[in-house]
């Protein structure tokens, strides 16, 4: 049946190869429409996994929680410290700056000049939570007794190692990015990008230095590096020619597997706009991975060819020949490739999922332009026998020195290739034990070391206690629940038992905040630094505590514990997720005992990408 079919789809092409090759080329020619509109398309969201209940949870709270999309950028003092008259006005133009960004969450931009970054004061008036910067304060009335007190409350609000950094050089001013604008469209990383390193140049010279980092900076930085990636595989195809060209000794037979698998990469290309996707910077690479593949069974089909020359077979007939031989093993192996992409659409994430679809189209359609295109445009050409025999005998020269490798499939060396086969898969599994999985160092592992955007992000985690990666703990409670002691002291027993986990750098939550607002209330008087017990206190302390993005909601059914992580490799998250786990599931529900009906769940972003939730019953 098999046999038949390849028959008559053999039959039908060569006896209209005219036909086939036009309708060949003029549905490249449509594709290549398309294919010039295929634009680089990265997406925050699209690395998170669609439907995971950490998603659900972060998505659930993200009006309350810091934003995963975030931008860093702070604003370095080459010499000397950032407490300047020069050095906090370069700090307020930054600022300034970074807030009109595109996408940009205004009420989010945190920095020393911004209104929500408070100081709690104890005056004859009582306890007062006042901005770092008084808005009576600018850059002109910068004198030396106002930075010395805008220092002052920066250390004494405990913004060193978050605002400023330990060493008093840099100050940081973050911001939280949406992806889509007021009207729906999507945010475009790439271009945003420049938009990002405009900023740089205006602000940066030779006194300050300018460094940033986030999601958006980073994957702009990596499309940026596509264009290497693309002049990469250019001198690839050139060296790919000068492989089949040294190996065929024709300039037809080169151009042949070459052009037909760049056909199928424009008819993948556009196929990915009709689709409505674009290509991700994260992905680049994977067409021209598929190209490489085309090549591979191009280089089949002229063997095939030239032994049939060889044999005294004209053009045609070798090139039918090569078709009927190879189409329904090739197809095999291409379908076989195929269905190992298309599997990755299991994978709930839409980056993964887009590069399955990606990969897959471009197996799919080498079946038409290597399978039968290269067959059939190959029938036209002409090739003498003598080259022929020439192209045979270069391939049994080149066989001979395969022959003592051949040697492997008797009995005797095979059972030795086999037993050193063991003892290599042995000992690279137990040079395996401490392989790291996930980033080691700080920044992007898809950069080089020695990238703008590691060298920020290498000064940045240097100077500053926050880190780049955190972990959010959400506890979910009844609403209303602001006057009941137990939300308070159950966050604080979570925010203990988890900031000493190895791997955790510092710790800020709600109960930390209650800490500090009801020791300012009290005086300043260090034994009051502990989370109020009484309904009345604690209901006043939530609402000033409220008014700060991150920690607890307006009626405080829900409350945040942030834990900044000194890495991302996968054993630090899974130690801290682990620990969270363990406290959630021994740490009596304290709701319980005020009568209420409390649930507890813990919603956490790593790095602003994955976000984690556990649900605990009542």
């Amino acid at each position: 049946m098999l046999e038949h079919i390849v028959q008559r789809l053999e039959a039908w092409f060569f006896g209209h190869r005219r036909l086939t090759l036009g309708v060949l080329l003029a549905f490249t020619a449509v594709m290549a429409v398309f294919a010039m509109q295929l634009r680089m398309e990265a997406g925050f969201e699209k690395q998170m996994p669609t439907g995971h209940p950490y998603v659900q949870t972060a998505k659930t709270y993200e009006q309350d929680l810091f934003g995963p999309n975030r931008l860093t950028v702070v604003v370095h003092a080459r010499q000397g410290e950032i407490w300047t008259a020069d050095g906090l006005t370069r700090l307020l133009k930054v600022t300034e700056a970074v807030q009109f960004l595109p996408n940009v969450d205004r009420v989010g931009v945190q920095s020393l000049w911004t209104p929500n970054s408070f100081v709690n004061e104890i005056t004859e008036e009582g306890f007062r939570a006042e901005p770092l910067i008084p808005a009576t304060v600018t850059a002109e009335s910068l004198t030396p007794e106002a930075i010395a007190r805008i220092q002052a409350s920066t250390s004494q609000g405990g913004h060193v190692g978050s605002l400023v950094s330990r060493d008093q050089r840099s100050a940081m001013v973050t911001a939280e990015l949406h992806e889509l604008d007021r009207e729906g469209k999507r945010i475009d990383y790439v271009a945003y990008n420049q938009v990002l390193e405009d900023l740089r140049k205006r602000f940066e010279d030779a006194d300050f230095e300018v460094q940033i980092i986030g999601f958006a900076k980073q994957t702009g930085d990596i499309a940026a590096g596509a264009a290497g990636v693309l002049e990469f595989c250019a001198v690839a195809l050139l060296l790919t020619a000068l492989a089949v060209y040294g190996y065929c000794r024709s300039v037809w037979l080169t151009l042949l597997p070459i052009v037909c698998s760049l056909t199928s990469l424009v008819w993948q290309f556009g196929a990915l706009k009709l689709l409505g996707y674009g290509l991700d910077p994260l992905g680049v690479l994977v067409p021209f991975l598929v190209f490489a593949i085309g090549v591979s069974h191009g280089v089949q089909q002229i063997n095939t060819l030239v032994a049939g020359i060889a044999r005294g077979q004209s053009t045609f007939d070798a090139a039918r020949e090569a078709f009927h031989g190879l189409f329904v093993p090739g197809a095999l192996a291409l379908l076989i490739a195929l269905v190992s992409f298309v599997t990755l659409l299991l994978i709930p994430i839409p980056m993964i999922r887009e590069l399955a679809v990606t990969a897959a189209l471009g197996v799919g359609f080498k079946i038409a332009t290597n399978l039968v295109m290269l067959p059939v445009a190959a029938s036209y050409c002409r090739f003498s026998a003598e080259f022929a025999q020439r192209s045979i005998a270069r391939q049994e020269a080149r066989a001979a020195w395969l022959q003592p490798l051949a040697n492997v499939a008797t009995p005797r060396m095979a059972l030795t290739v086999t037993a050193l086969t063991i003892a290599t898969l042995a000992a690279t599994a137990w040079l395996s034990r401490d392989r790291v999985v996930g980033s080691v160092q700080p920044g992007a592992p898809e950069l080089r070391a020695d990238a703008r955007y590691n060298l920020d992000a290498v000064a940045i985690s240097g100077g500053f206690d926050i880190g780049l990666d955190w972990l959010s703990l959400v506890v979910e409670a009844p609403a209303a629940t602001c006057e009941n002691p137990a939300l308070g002291d159950y966050v604080d027993r979570a925010t203990v038992a988890l900031r000493d986990v190895p791997g955790v750098v510092s710790a800020a939550s709600f109960a930390t905040l209650l800490r500090t607002y009801n020791e300012g209330y009290n005086e300043g008087h260090p034994k009051m630094g502990v989370v109020p017990r009484d309904p009345a206190n604690l209901a006043a302390l939530a609402v000033e505590i409220s008014r700060i993005r991150g920690f607890v909601n307006k009626d405080c059914s829900m409350a945040a514990v942030h834990l900044f992580l000194s890495d991302h490799k996968a054993q630090t998250l899974q130690r801290v997720i682990a620990a969270a786990q363990d406290f959630a599931a021994k740490d009596p529900n304290n709701l319980l005992v005020q009568g209420t009906d409390g649930k507890f769940t813990e919603a956490g972003q790593m790095a602003g990408v994955a976000s984690t939730s556990i649900s605990r019953g009542a």
